[in-house]
Protein backbone atom coordinates (compact mmCIF):
# COMPACT_ATOMS: atom_id res chain seq x y z
CA UNK A 1 0.00 0.00 0.00
CA UNK A 2 1.52 3.58 -0.70
CA UNK A 3 1.62 6.44 1.17
CA UNK A 4 -1.55 7.78 -0.47
CA UNK A 5 -3.85 4.62 -0.11
CA UNK A 6 -3.75 5.28 3.58
CA UNK A 7 -6.32 6.79 5.24
CA UNK A 8 -5.81 10.54 5.62
CA UNK A 9 -6.51 12.38 8.71
CA UNK A 10 -6.61 16.18 8.44
CA UNK A 11 -5.50 18.52 11.56
CA UNK A 12 -5.98 22.28 11.72
CA UNK A 13 -4.28 24.71 14.31
CA UNK A 14 -4.88 28.22 14.34
CA UNK A 15 -1.00 28.09 13.62
CA UNK A 16 0.34 30.87 15.31
CA UNK A 17 2.52 30.25 17.43
CA UNK A 18 0.65 27.87 20.39
CA UNK A 19 2.67 24.82 21.14
CA UNK A 20 -0.31 23.45 23.32
CA UNK A 21 -2.06 23.27 20.26
CA UNK A 22 -0.18 21.22 18.53
CA UNK A 23 1.32 19.02 21.21
CA UNK A 24 -2.79 18.21 21.89
CA UNK A 25 -3.05 17.46 18.45
CA UNK A 26 0.36 15.63 17.55
CA UNK A 27 -0.26 13.45 21.30
CA UNK A 28 -3.82 12.03 19.81
CA UNK A 29 -2.09 10.90 16.37
CA UNK A 30 0.74 9.36 18.25
CA UNK A 31 -1.26 7.18 20.69
CA UNK A 32 -3.69 6.56 18.00
CA UNK A 33 -0.55 5.06 16.08
CA UNK A 34 -0.96 7.31 13.04
CA UNK A 35 1.81 7.78 10.99
CA UNK A 36 3.21 11.11 9.65
CA UNK A 37 2.69 10.02 6.01
CA UNK A 38 -0.79 10.12 6.73
CA UNK A 39 -1.46 13.50 8.11
CA UNK A 40 -2.43 16.64 6.53
CA UNK A 41 -1.57 19.72 8.71
CA UNK A 42 -3.38 22.67 8.21
CA UNK A 43 -3.83 26.61 9.33
CA UNK A 44 -6.87 28.51 9.70
CA UNK A 45 -7.44 31.16 7.24
CA UNK A 46 -4.56 29.65 5.52
CA UNK A 47 -3.87 27.21 2.09
CA UNK A 48 -3.11 23.86 3.14
CA UNK A 49 0.49 22.06 3.33
CA UNK A 50 0.48 22.04 -0.55
CA UNK A 51 4.85 23.00 -0.84
CA UNK A 52 5.89 21.25 2.60
CA UNK A 53 8.13 18.31 2.03
CA UNK A 54 5.88 15.28 0.46
CA UNK A 55 5.64 12.67 3.06
CA UNK A 56 8.87 9.98 3.50
CA UNK A 57 8.90 6.32 4.07
CA UNK A 58 10.43 6.43 7.29
CA UNK A 59 11.16 3.11 10.02
CA UNK A 60 7.84 2.20 11.32
CA UNK A 61 6.26 4.92 9.40
CA UNK A 62 5.35 3.17 6.14
CA UNK A 63 2.41 2.42 4.75
CA UNK A 64 0.89 0.56 7.48
CA UNK A 65 -0.60 1.91 10.58
CA UNK A 66 1.65 1.04 13.47
CA UNK A 67 -0.04 -0.40 16.74
CA UNK A 68 -1.30 2.51 19.34
CA UNK A 69 1.19 4.06 21.42
CA UNK A 70 -0.42 4.09 25.37
CA UNK A 71 3.04 5.84 26.75
CA UNK A 72 5.05 8.21 25.04
CA UNK A 73 7.93 9.79 25.81
CA UNK A 74 10.12 12.17 24.01
CA UNK A 75 13.76 14.10 25.54
CA UNK A 76 13.38 17.02 26.85
CA UNK A 77 16.07 18.80 24.34
CA UNK A 78 12.74 17.94 21.66
CA UNK A 79 10.21 19.68 24.28
CA UNK A 80 12.47 22.94 24.57
CA UNK A 81 13.23 23.01 20.26
CA UNK A 82 9.83 22.20 19.42
CA UNK A 83 8.34 24.99 21.92
CA UNK A 84 10.81 27.50 19.67
CA UNK A 85 10.35 26.06 16.06
CA UNK A 86 6.42 26.19 16.44
CA UNK A 87 6.95 29.82 16.61
CA UNK A 88 8.07 29.54 13.03
CA UNK A 89 6.00 31.14 9.95
CA UNK A 90 6.73 27.83 7.71
CA UNK A 91 3.67 26.13 7.40
CA UNK A 92 5.73 22.79 6.84
CA UNK A 93 6.61 22.96 10.67
CA UNK A 94 3.64 21.05 12.44
CA UNK A 95 4.63 18.05 9.75
CA UNK A 96 8.05 18.30 10.70
CA UNK A 97 7.82 18.41 14.29
CA UNK A 98 5.44 15.39 14.23
CA UNK A 99 7.42 13.25 12.15
CA UNK A 100 10.71 14.54 14.20
CA UNK A 101 8.50 12.87 17.17
CA UNK A 102 7.52 9.77 15.49
CA UNK A 103 10.89 8.99 14.54
CA UNK A 104 11.96 9.65 18.19
CA UNK A 105 10.07 6.98 19.27
CA UNK A 106 12.52 4.38 17.57
CA UNK A 107 15.20 6.50 17.64
CA UNK A 108 16.27 7.97 20.87
CA UNK A 109 19.14 9.96 20.20
CA UNK A 110 18.02 11.74 16.92
CA UNK A 111 18.86 15.04 17.59
CA UNK A 112 21.94 13.90 18.33
CA UNK A 113 22.53 13.23 14.48
CA UNK A 114 23.46 16.71 13.13
CA UNK A 115 23.33 16.22 9.45
CA UNK A 116 19.85 14.58 9.63
CA UNK A 117 18.00 16.11 7.40
CA UNK A 118 15.41 16.78 9.82
CA UNK A 119 17.65 17.72 12.36
CA UNK A 120 19.09 20.34 10.29
CA UNK A 121 15.99 22.21 9.30
CA UNK A 122 14.75 22.14 12.86
CA UNK A 123 18.00 23.67 14.10
CA UNK A 124 17.79 26.16 11.50
CA UNK A 125 14.23 27.02 12.34
CA UNK A 126 14.88 27.75 15.59
CA UNK A 127 18.00 29.65 14.85
CA UNK A 128 15.83 32.01 12.91
CA UNK A 129 13.20 32.18 15.68
CA UNK A 130 15.70 33.00 18.19
CA UNK A 131 16.78 35.58 15.70
CA UNK A 132 13.99 37.25 15.10
CA UNK A 133 13.33 37.45 18.67
CA UNK A 134 16.79 39.35 19.35
CA UNK A 135 15.98 41.69 16.67
CA UNK A 136 12.49 42.70 18.28
CA UNK A 137 14.03 43.15 21.06
CA UNK A 138 16.96 45.08 19.72
CA UNK A 139 14.75 47.71 17.00
CA UNK A 140 11.22 48.39 18.96
CA UNK A 141 10.73 51.80 19.04
CA UNK A 142 7.97 52.84 22.04
CA UNK A 143 6.34 56.60 21.00
CA UNK A 144 4.46 58.01 23.78
CA UNK A 145 0.76 58.23 23.62
CA UNK A 146 -0.17 61.61 24.86
CA UNK A 147 -1.09 65.24 23.32
CA UNK A 148 1.88 65.34 20.85
CA UNK A 149 1.31 62.09 19.67
CA UNK A 150 -0.15 61.98 16.00
CA UNK A 151 -1.37 59.08 13.81
CA UNK A 152 -1.62 58.85 9.76
CA UNK A 153 -3.17 55.83 7.74
CA UNK A 154 -5.85 54.18 9.23
CA UNK A 155 -5.21 52.17 12.03
CA UNK A 156 -7.14 48.66 13.53
CA UNK A 157 -10.06 49.85 15.34
CA UNK A 158 -9.12 47.74 18.31
CA UNK A 159 -5.26 49.49 18.83
CA UNK A 160 -6.85 52.61 19.14
CA UNK A 161 -9.66 51.78 21.65
CA UNK A 162 -6.81 50.46 23.80
CA UNK A 163 -4.87 53.34 23.27
CA UNK A 164 -7.80 55.84 24.45
CA UNK A 165 -8.75 53.39 27.00
CA UNK A 166 -7.40 54.80 30.49
CA UNK A 167 -5.03 53.03 32.65
CA UNK A 168 -7.39 50.50 35.60
CA UNK A 169 -6.28 52.84 38.42
CA UNK A 170 -7.23 55.94 36.52
CA UNK A 171 -10.66 54.75 35.20
CA UNK A 172 -11.29 54.17 38.77
CA UNK A 173 -10.51 57.97 39.76
CA UNK A 174 -6.97 56.92 41.20
CA UNK A 175 -3.96 58.83 39.12
CA UNK A 176 -1.01 56.57 38.90
CA UNK A 177 1.29 59.28 36.78
CA UNK A 178 2.24 56.31 34.39
CA UNK A 179 3.48 57.36 31.02
CA UNK A 180 1.44 55.33 28.07
CA UNK A 181 3.48 54.07 25.08
CA UNK A 182 3.08 52.06 21.60
CA UNK A 183 5.32 50.64 18.80
CA UNK A 184 5.40 48.94 15.88
CA UNK A 185 7.15 45.86 14.59
CA UNK A 186 7.41 43.40 11.96
CA UNK A 187 8.72 40.06 12.85
CA UNK A 188 9.10 37.03 10.31
CA UNK A 189 7.66 34.84 12.83
CA UNK A 190 5.34 34.73 15.73
CA UNK A 191 7.31 35.36 18.51
CA UNK A 192 4.64 37.99 20.55
CA UNK A 193 4.11 35.73 23.21
CA UNK A 194 7.91 34.75 23.77
CA UNK A 195 9.27 38.16 23.82
CA UNK A 196 6.42 40.06 25.52
CA UNK A 197 7.64 39.07 28.93
CA UNK A 198 11.42 40.89 28.56
CA UNK A 199 9.41 44.13 27.92
CA UNK A 200 7.20 43.83 30.96
CA UNK A 201 10.40 43.19 33.07
CA UNK A 202 12.49 46.05 31.01
CA UNK A 203 9.80 48.64 31.01
CA UNK A 204 7.47 47.79 34.10
CA UNK A 205 7.30 51.68 35.11
CA UNK A 206 5.21 52.43 31.90
CA UNK A 207 1.89 50.97 30.03
CA UNK A 208 2.73 50.20 26.49
CA UNK A 209 1.64 48.31 23.65
CA UNK A 210 3.33 46.48 21.10
CA UNK A 211 1.31 45.54 18.07
CA UNK A 212 2.82 43.44 15.00
CA UNK A 213 1.07 42.05 12.14
CA UNK A 214 1.75 38.40 13.96
CA UNK A 215 -0.18 39.59 17.20
CA UNK A 216 0.35 42.29 20.07
CA UNK A 217 0.94 42.57 23.40
CA UNK A 218 -0.26 45.17 26.08
CA UNK A 219 1.10 45.88 29.65
CA UNK A 220 -1.31 47.98 31.98
CA UNK A 221 1.28 48.23 35.21
CA UNK A 222 -0.45 45.00 36.53
CA UNK A 223 -1.49 42.49 33.34
CA UNK A 224 0.56 41.11 30.38
CA UNK A 225 -2.29 40.66 27.64
CA UNK A 226 -1.01 38.79 24.54
CA UNK A 227 -3.18 38.74 21.74
CA UNK A 228 -2.50 36.41 18.49
CA UNK A 229 -4.98 39.21 16.10
CA UNK A 230 -3.38 40.97 13.42
CA UNK A 231 -3.23 44.48 13.91
CA UNK A 232 -2.26 47.45 11.37
CA UNK A 233 0.39 50.13 11.74
CA UNK A 234 -1.39 52.95 13.23
CA UNK A 235 1.64 55.33 12.16
CA UNK A 236 2.25 57.45 15.13
CA UNK A 237 4.87 59.92 15.51
CA UNK A 238 6.12 62.56 17.97
CA UNK A 239 9.09 64.26 18.99
CA UNK A 240 11.36 61.29 20.33
CA UNK A 241 11.84 60.15 16.68
CA UNK A 242 14.42 63.84 16.27
CA UNK A 243 16.05 62.29 19.58
CA UNK A 244 16.55 58.92 18.11
CA UNK A 245 18.18 60.63 15.08
CA UNK A 246 20.46 63.19 17.17
CA UNK A 247 21.60 59.84 19.22
CA UNK A 248 22.48 57.68 16.50
CA UNK A 249 23.99 60.34 14.53
CA UNK A 250 25.83 61.40 17.29
CA UNK A 251 27.21 57.49 17.92
CA UNK A 252 27.69 57.01 14.45
CA UNK A 253 31.73 56.32 14.26
CA UNK A 254 32.86 56.33 10.43
CA UNK A 255 35.92 54.89 11.64
CA UNK A 256 34.45 51.54 12.03
CA UNK A 257 32.08 51.63 9.69
CA UNK A 258 31.63 48.11 7.74
CA UNK A 259 28.89 48.69 5.66
CA UNK A 260 28.09 44.31 5.76
CA UNK A 261 28.61 43.77 8.99
CA UNK A 262 25.72 46.92 9.96
CA UNK A 263 23.48 45.34 7.29
CA UNK A 264 23.72 41.83 8.75
CA UNK A 265 23.01 43.19 12.09
CA UNK A 266 20.39 45.75 11.34
CA UNK A 267 18.87 44.07 7.89
CA UNK A 268 16.97 47.11 5.76
CA UNK A 269 13.43 45.17 6.41
CA UNK A 270 13.44 46.68 9.68
CA UNK A 271 14.48 50.36 8.45
CA UNK A 272 11.10 51.87 7.69
CA UNK A 273 10.00 51.28 11.29
CA UNK A 274 13.43 53.02 12.84
CA UNK A 275 13.12 56.84 12.62
CA UNK A 276 16.75 57.18 12.60
CA UNK A 277 17.19 54.77 9.78
CA UNK A 278 16.91 57.65 7.30
CA UNK A 279 20.02 59.32 8.51
CA UNK A 280 21.99 56.01 7.43
CA UNK A 281 22.44 56.46 3.83
CA UNK A 282 23.90 60.07 4.42
CA UNK A 283 25.66 58.63 6.75
CA UNK A 284 27.51 56.04 4.96
CA UNK A 285 28.23 58.30 1.59
CA UNK A 286 29.87 61.09 3.99
CA UNK A 287 32.02 58.15 5.92
CA UNK A 288 35.35 57.88 3.68
CA UNK A 289 35.34 61.82 3.89
CA UNK A 290 35.44 62.15 7.57
CA UNK A 291 37.76 59.59 7.85
CA UNK A 292 39.82 61.22 6.01
CA UNK A 293 39.77 64.70 7.54
CA UNK A 294 39.96 62.95 10.91
CA UNK A 295 43.18 61.37 9.59
CA UNK A 296 44.41 64.47 8.65
CA UNK A 297 43.58 66.78 11.43
CA UNK A 298 46.09 67.29 13.91
CA UNK A 299 45.56 66.05 17.76
CA UNK A 300 44.89 69.09 19.52
CA UNK A 301 46.57 69.73 23.03
CA UNK A 302 44.02 70.40 25.93
CA UNK A 303 43.45 74.51 26.64
CA UNK A 304 46.29 76.41 28.34
CA UNK A 305 45.22 76.22 32.10
CA UNK A 306 45.13 72.36 31.69
CA UNK A 307 48.64 72.68 32.84
CA UNK A 308 47.67 74.19 36.05
CA UNK A 309 45.25 71.76 37.06
CA UNK A 310 46.85 69.08 36.08
CA UNK A 311 50.21 70.40 38.78
CA UNK A 312 48.25 71.31 41.07
CA UNK A 313 46.19 67.32 41.23
CA UNK A 314 50.20 65.66 41.00
CA UNK A 315 51.95 64.87 44.35
CA UNK A 316 54.35 67.07 44.78
CA UNK A 317 58.13 65.96 45.10
CA UNK A 318 59.93 66.74 48.76
CA UNK A 319 62.67 68.60 47.92
CA UNK A 320 64.74 65.80 50.34
CA UNK A 321 63.88 62.98 48.19
CA UNK A 322 66.95 60.44 47.79
CA UNK A 323 68.38 61.37 44.24
CA UNK A 324 70.88 59.72 42.05
CA UNK A 325 74.62 60.34 43.37
CA UNK A 326 76.38 59.73 39.94
CA UNK A 327 75.47 61.09 36.18
CA UNK A 328 75.00 57.25 35.69
CA UNK A 329 72.24 56.39 37.96
CA UNK A 330 70.70 59.80 37.02
CA UNK A 331 70.67 58.94 33.29
CA UNK A 332 69.22 55.56 34.55
CA UNK A 333 66.22 56.59 36.85
CA UNK A 334 65.13 59.17 33.89
CA UNK A 335 64.04 56.66 31.48
CA UNK A 336 61.01 55.94 33.78
CA UNK A 337 60.25 59.38 34.79
CA UNK A 338 56.50 60.17 34.77
CA UNK A 339 57.08 63.62 36.48
CA UNK A 340 54.65 65.08 33.42
CA UNK A 341 52.50 63.39 30.87
CA UNK A 342 54.72 63.88 28.17
CA UNK A 343 56.39 60.68 29.14
CA UNK A 344 53.17 58.74 27.31
CA UNK A 345 53.84 60.37 24.00
CA UNK A 346 57.67 60.48 23.73
CA UNK A 347 59.88 57.61 21.98
CA UNK A 348 62.02 58.35 25.39
CA UNK A 349 63.79 60.37 27.46
CA UNK A 350 66.50 62.10 26.27
CA UNK A 351 69.61 62.88 28.93
CA UNK A 352 72.01 65.11 28.63
CA UNK A 353 75.49 63.80 27.75
CA UNK A 354 79.47 64.90 28.31
CA UNK A 355 81.96 65.17 29.82
CA UNK A 356 80.69 64.19 33.96
CA UNK A 357 83.52 66.84 35.21
CA UNK A 358 82.55 69.69 31.90
CA UNK A 359 82.92 72.74 33.05
CA UNK A 360 81.30 74.24 30.00
CA UNK A 361 77.18 73.32 30.13
CA UNK A 362 74.69 74.08 26.85
CA UNK A 363 71.33 74.06 28.19
CA UNK A 364 68.80 73.82 25.08
CA UNK A 365 64.85 73.78 25.08
CA UNK A 366 64.12 69.97 24.29
CA UNK A 367 64.70 67.22 22.22
CA UNK A 368 63.62 67.19 18.65
CA UNK A 369 61.91 64.42 16.65
CA UNK A 370 65.62 62.55 16.02
CA UNK A 371 66.84 62.88 19.10
CA UNK A 372 63.47 61.72 20.76
CA UNK A 373 63.74 58.31 18.39
CA UNK A 374 67.83 58.07 18.82
CA UNK A 375 67.81 59.03 22.75
CA UNK A 376 70.68 62.04 22.07
CA UNK A 377 70.52 65.54 22.29
CA UNK A 378 71.58 67.69 19.37
CA UNK A 379 72.14 65.60 16.51
CA UNK A 380 68.91 66.60 14.57
CA UNK A 381 69.15 69.79 12.11
CA UNK A 382 69.35 72.57 14.80
CA UNK A 383 72.53 70.35 16.66
CA UNK A 384 74.89 70.26 13.23
CA UNK A 385 74.28 73.23 13.06
CA UNK A 386 75.40 74.17 16.46
CA UNK A 387 78.13 72.06 15.75
CA UNK A 388 79.27 73.48 12.64
CA UNK A 389 79.16 77.16 14.11
CA UNK A 390 80.89 75.68 17.36
CA UNK A 391 83.48 74.30 14.82
CA UNK A 392 84.29 77.11 13.80
CA UNK A 393 85.01 79.24 16.33
CA UNK A 394 87.13 75.94 17.89
CA UNK A 395 84.98 75.51 20.57
CA UNK A 396 84.55 71.68 20.45
CA UNK A 397 81.36 69.68 21.53
CA UNK A 398 83.27 66.93 23.09
CA UNK A 399 84.57 68.99 26.17
CA UNK A 400 80.95 70.63 27.04
CA UNK A 401 77.86 68.42 28.73
CA UNK A 402 75.48 69.16 26.38
CA UNK A 403 71.07 68.84 27.72
CA UNK A 404 67.78 70.30 27.23
CA UNK A 405 65.49 72.06 30.02
CA UNK A 406 62.97 69.31 29.18
CA UNK A 407 64.05 65.32 28.58
CA UNK A 408 60.79 64.30 26.46
CA UNK A 409 60.10 65.25 22.74
CA UNK A 410 56.44 67.51 23.08
CA UNK A 411 54.54 67.33 19.50
CA UNK A 412 51.36 67.44 17.49
CA UNK A 413 50.52 65.20 14.43
CA UNK A 414 49.53 66.46 11.04
CA UNK A 415 49.30 63.87 8.96
CA UNK A 416 52.32 61.52 9.36
CA UNK A 417 54.76 64.24 10.65
CA UNK A 418 55.60 64.72 14.29
CA UNK A 419 55.72 68.64 14.61
CA UNK A 420 57.76 70.46 17.69
CA UNK A 421 55.26 71.83 20.51
CA UNK A 422 56.65 74.43 22.84
CA UNK A 423 56.86 73.14 26.43
CA UNK A 424 54.42 74.58 28.82
CA UNK A 425 55.43 76.37 32.09
CA UNK A 426 53.97 73.16 34.09
CA UNK A 427 56.19 70.64 32.07
CA UNK A 428 58.71 72.88 32.43
CA UNK A 429 58.91 73.09 36.21
CA UNK A 430 58.31 69.18 36.35
CA UNK A 431 61.52 68.75 34.45
CA UNK A 432 63.89 71.45 36.09
CA UNK A 433 64.34 68.85 38.73
CA UNK A 434 66.46 66.90 36.61
CA UNK A 435 67.90 69.97 35.46
CA UNK A 436 68.92 71.16 38.55
CA UNK A 437 70.74 67.50 39.46
CA UNK A 438 73.15 67.71 36.43
CA UNK A 439 73.89 71.01 37.50
CA UNK A 440 74.63 69.87 41.01
CA UNK A 441 76.65 67.09 40.08
CA UNK A 442 78.12 68.12 37.01
CA UNK A 443 79.09 71.48 38.55
CA UNK A 444 80.19 73.50 35.54
CA UNK A 445 81.23 76.94 35.62
CA UNK A 446 79.92 78.30 32.71
CA UNK A 447 76.14 77.93 31.61
CA UNK A 448 75.02 78.35 27.98
CA UNK A 449 71.32 78.95 27.97
CA UNK A 450 70.20 78.80 24.57
CA UNK A 451 66.42 80.12 23.91
CA UNK A 452 63.86 81.27 26.14
CA UNK A 453 62.59 77.52 27.10
CA UNK A 454 66.24 77.27 28.61
CA UNK A 455 66.67 80.70 30.48
CA UNK A 456 63.66 80.52 32.19
CA UNK A 457 64.61 76.69 33.64
CA UNK A 458 67.89 77.61 34.79
CA UNK A 459 66.89 81.07 36.53
CA UNK A 460 63.88 79.19 37.56
CA UNK A 461 61.73 81.92 36.59
CA UNK A 462 60.26 83.37 33.41
CA UNK A 463 62.54 86.36 31.64
CA UNK A 464 62.46 88.15 28.07
CA UNK A 465 65.07 86.48 26.27
CA UNK A 466 66.55 90.14 24.89
CA UNK A 467 67.11 91.21 28.13
CA UNK A 468 70.00 88.32 28.47
CA UNK A 469 71.03 87.47 25.08
CA UNK A 470 74.66 87.99 24.58
CA UNK A 471 75.60 88.97 28.51
CA UNK A 472 77.12 86.96 30.81
CA UNK A 473 75.67 87.28 34.18
CA UNK A 474 76.48 86.12 37.21
CA UNK A 475 74.05 83.79 39.21
CA UNK A 476 73.65 83.24 43.10
CA UNK A 477 75.24 79.87 43.08
CA UNK A 478 78.22 81.31 41.50
CA UNK A 479 77.83 80.01 38.39
CA UNK A 480 77.88 82.14 35.39
CA UNK A 481 75.25 82.51 33.11
CA UNK A 482 75.32 83.20 29.58
CA UNK A 483 72.46 83.46 27.26
CA UNK A 484 71.67 83.22 23.30
CA UNK A 485 69.54 81.73 20.88
CA UNK A 486 68.69 78.04 20.21
CA UNK A 487 70.02 76.97 16.87
CA UNK A 488 66.35 75.81 15.73
CA UNK A 489 65.70 79.39 15.46
CA UNK A 490 68.27 80.38 13.01
CA UNK A 491 66.61 77.39 10.61
CA UNK A 492 63.06 79.07 10.92
CA UNK A 493 64.04 82.79 9.63
CA UNK A 494 62.78 82.26 5.84
CA UNK A 495 64.39 85.93 5.12
CA UNK A 496 68.11 84.88 3.88
CA UNK A 497 69.25 88.10 5.08
CA UNK A 498 68.43 87.92 8.24
CA UNK A 499 69.27 84.51 8.38
CA UNK A 500 72.66 85.41 7.26
CA UNK A 501 72.91 88.34 9.88
CA UNK A 502 71.17 86.09 13.01
CA UNK A 503 73.62 83.46 11.88
CA UNK A 504 76.76 85.96 12.43
CA UNK A 505 75.38 86.57 15.98
CA UNK A 506 74.81 83.72 17.07
CA UNK A 507 79.33 82.72 16.00
CA UNK A 508 79.80 86.01 17.83
CA UNK A 509 77.84 84.30 20.96
CA UNK A 510 79.81 81.15 20.37
CA UNK A 511 82.80 83.24 19.70
CA UNK A 512 82.44 85.03 23.17
CA UNK A 513 81.83 81.49 25.36
CA UNK A 514 84.71 79.70 23.55
CA UNK A 515 86.81 83.14 25.47
CA UNK A 516 84.68 82.72 28.56
CA UNK A 517 85.27 79.11 28.92
CA UNK A 518 89.21 79.43 28.48
CA UNK A 519 89.13 81.28 31.48
CA UNK A 520 88.09 78.78 33.59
Amino acid sequence: MSPVDLERQTVTLDGKGDFGEWREAARRLLKAGTPPAAVDWREKQGATDLFADPPQVLPNAGGQPAAARPDITVPRAFLTLAETVICHADPGRFGLLYRTLWRLQAERNLLDIVSDADVVRLNAMEKSVRRDSHKMKAFVRFKEIGAETSATGTPTTDIMEVIARPAPLEASGIPTGRRRFFAWFEPDHFIVARAAPFFQRRFTDMDWIIATPKGSAAWDGTTLTVTSEPAEDPKLTDDADTLWRTYYSNIFNPARLKVKAMQSEMPKKYWKNLPEADLIPGLIAGAEEKVRAMAEQAMRDPPAFHAKVREAAMPKTEENTARPGTLEAARAEARDCTRCALACKATQTVFGEGPGNAKLMFVGEQPGDQEDLAGRPFIGPAGKMFDTIAGEVDLHRSTAYVTNAVKHFKYELRGKRRIHQKPNMGEMRACRWWLKLELDLIQPKLVVAMGATALTSVINHAERLGDYRSRAVDLDDGRTLYTTVHPSYLLRIPDEGRKREEIERFRADLQAIKRLSDKL
